[in-house]
């Protein structure tokens, strides 16, 4: 990842953006993992939300106080997403 900056003398020079250490720590969770777990909160979006070593998953159609067996379908770096199965 980089980007063209503007010098001061006229010409150009690539600068590399930094990448938020939060993508190479490991995450609590793996794509495929099955677990049971109560919803605790409700996103913006109206997704059930977990929270796993304060690693936030979504749940979509869950509500809080669901009690549910999940499966983690995608990961990213700041949050997964499972779905009920």
């Amino acid at each position: 990842m980089s980007e063209d900056v503007e010098h001061p003398e006229g010409g150009r020079e690539r600068r590399r953006q930094r990448i938020p250490k939060v993508f190479f720590k490991p995450k609590p969770v793996k794509v495929g993992d099955e677990l049971e777990v109560t919803v605790s909160e409700v996103s913006r979006r109206g997704d059930g939300l977990i929270r796993i070593q304060g690693y936030v998953v979504f749940i979509p159609n869950t509500k809080q106080g669901d009690k549910v067996k999940i499966r983690i379908t995608e990961i990213r770096p700041n949050y997964a997403v499972a779905q009920v199965i």
